[in-house]
């Protein structure tokens, strides 16, 4: 079983909607995500629960988690948003970047668009990998 840990700053938006829609979309035989951030918030954003709440995703009782050297080694890929260096650099771990926009404080309808693009890019993935 493969594990891909998401990772952004505050592992309070992005990534946390990222491992979510992972959870929901790969075969869980195959593989599962996990999230976290380099510099943890204290909960999930607010327009974050409400766009995912919509598509019948609960994060309400998801918790940022700090994002160390040692979760990352024991994921097979690593997936970054936003976090640039900040993130562990892990010799032998597959790396990707995807450029998501934060959707902290963004208007709900901004949110969403977020939330589809962030779907779009894990259904890709699960594809890809042949994980579904």
């Amino acid at each position: 079983m493969k594990t891909v840990l998401f990772a952004c700053i505050h592992n309070a938006g992005r990534s946390q909607m990222a491992a979510a829609w992972f959870n929901a979309l790969a075969s869980r035989d195959k593989a599962a995500a996990i999230s976290a951030g380099t510099q943890p918030g204290a909960r999930v954003h607010p327009e974050v629960l409400e766009a995912m709440k919509e598509v019948g995703i609960d994060l309400s009782r998801a918790e940022p988690r700090f994002l160390s050297d040692d979760l990352a080694r024991s994921a097979h890929l690593l997936i970054t948003m936003g976090c640039g260096e900040a993130c562990p650099a892990v010799p032998g771990l597959l790396r990707e970047d995807w450029p998501l926009e934060d959707p902290k404080g963004k208007p709900i309808e901004r949110v969403r668009e977020i939330r589809e693009d962030v779907r779009q890019r894990v259904a890709a993935l699960v594809a890809r990998e042949g994980w579904g």
